[in-house]
């Protein structure tokens, strides 16, 4: 199963990379902000950027029209000159793309898809053609952030995409992390460094024993369009480390414990090897307080489940974020309280 993805071949660069909105009209109603993503994509990584022809179209039509996104993303993996695509932003939308896709496309032309959020449901397109992908920073949400890119992040890049030696154990994220994002609309803010607060510990929230598994998970609120569809198999989570993380929207508590007892009643919790769980992009130490204790209260004390969990890591809706990719086998160290990912993430 995820032992048997195709890995990609790594970025060097002067490779060209393709920009896909599949989920929301960003770049069209933001486009200063999405040209800066562009920049540093050229000038910090050495890349050629090529817009795909839906991407910048308004979102409206971006809306209205899932079967274009779909041609986009499709017409990206037949480029041989592409070699890699790259979400320009998020959104709640892509799961309509889903009657529109050729998986033997994806299938046949193996290549590195980066994006978060509501590009969890590309990524399971990607695992469902049995070809791993890789959660990490979107165009806007991510390279076009704080003006520059942060050295954790730029690091987790290079070495997830551009680099085909063993991960190793992710190191602690020493810069420091943003929580709020600029306004996108006030163009004079895109050359202003915001603030970086001191990152919060890694905590151990259940579990006494490292354990190893493939890395499977992505965006809570998403995962949940995903069931019931053809995208969705539990087998993916046999064995496996479960990462996910919440979005800007903030679900509440009660919202996390309703869903991981759906992975519960489903047999899922008790499959899986551990959890690693991303920062909340959120100020308010009650907020993250309740999100935790919801996750407790399903895994140990409603299931019993000794498994080990990692909470407060450097990946999803947080700046600077790392780069997971999927499939990869990875070791939880309780005592540390660090995620080692034990392959290379390309070849």
């Amino acid at each position: 199963m995820l032992e048997e993805l195709i890995i990609p071949n790594k970025l060097n660069k002067g490779d060209t990379v393709a920009i896909v909105a599949s989920s929301w009209g960003g770049p069209a109603s933001f486009p200063d902000k999405f040209n800066y993503g562009v920049k540093i994509l050229e000038q910090k990584f050495g890349l050629n950027v090529k817009v795909m022809p839906f991407a910048t179209a308004s979102s409206e039509d971006v809306y209205n029209n899932p079967a274009k996104r779909a041609e986009d993303l499709m017409s990206a993996f037949k480029d041989a000159d592409v070699k890699a695509i790259i979400s320009a932003i998020g959104g709640d939308d892509s799961i309509r793309m889903l009657p529109y896709i050729d998986f033997n496309v994806i299938k046949k032309n193996p290549k590195i898809y980066l994006g978060y959020s509501d590009s969890t449901i590309t990524h399971f397109l990607c695992l469902k053609a049995g070809l791993r992908s890789y959660y990490g920073p979107s165009v806007m949400a991510g390279f076009a952030e704080n003006c520059q890119l942060i050295p954790f992040m730029q690091n987790s890049i290079e070495k997830s995409l551009f680099n085909n030696d063993v991960i190793g154990v992710i190191e602690r994220n020493t810069d420091g992390f943003v929580i709020k994002q600029h306004n996108w609309g006030k163009n004079e803010l895109l050359n202003v460094k915001r603030e970086l607060k001191t990152v919060p510990n890694v905590e151990l929230l259940n579990g006494n024993a490292d354990v190893k598994g493939r890395l499977i998970g992505g965006c809570m609120e998403v995962l949940e369009f995903l069931k019931d569809t053809s995208l969705w198999n539990k087998n993916y989570f046999k064995d496996a480390i479960l990462f996910i993380e919440t979005s800007e929207d903030q679900p509440s508590d009660s919202f996390v414990k309703w869903w991981l007892r759906n992975y519960a009643a489903s047999g899922i919790l008790s499959n899986l090897a551990g959890i690693i769980v991303g920062r909340p992009q959120s100020e308010d130490l009650e907020y993250i307080e309740k999100q935790k204790q919801a996750i407790i209260q399903v895994v140990k004390n409603e299931e019993n489940l000794n498994i080990p969990i990692l909470y407060n890591l450097d990946f999803g809706h947080t700046d600077p974020q790392m780069v997971v990719p999927y499939g990869a086998m990875a070791k939880i160290n309780v005592e540390n309280k660090t995620l080692e990912i034990l392959e290379s993430a390309v070849k």
